[in-house]
């Protein structure tokens, strides 16, 4: 199961570089959401309990733009990950999501 869940977390990673699973548009935020799927994925992925994230995670959190990589996000990657943990991690490492804000496709 760790394993299966470790190439998952991998595939994502990898899909996301190299920006098929994202949202094409002006501007980027592809440096925010490379290191938030390698420090964070395993935070706000399906299935699994909601936890607190490390501190590995909140650095990069605090230091992305997060309604940025909100608004990259597409349809495919929202199956995979919990939007409710993403609210949770935002919070819980000091820059939650304001009421209404749309992440994800």
């Amino acid at each position: 199961m760790v394993i299966g869940s470790r190439a998952s977390i991998g595939l994502i990673m990898i899909l996301v570089i190299s920006g098929t699973l994202l949202v094409p548009g002006q501007g980027t935020c592809q440096g925010d959401i490379e290191g938030l799927m390698k420090e964070c994925a395993v935070y706000v992925q399906r299935p699994g309990p909601k936890v607190n994230p490390s501190e590995a995670c909140c650095r990069v959190v605090k230091r992305s733009d997060i309604l940025c990589a909100c608004g990259r996000i597409t349809a495919s990657v929202q199956k995979m990950i919990d939007m409710d943990k993403v609210v949770h991690v935002t919070a819980f490492c000091g820059k939650p999501l304001a009421h209404g804000t749309k992440c994800g496709s």
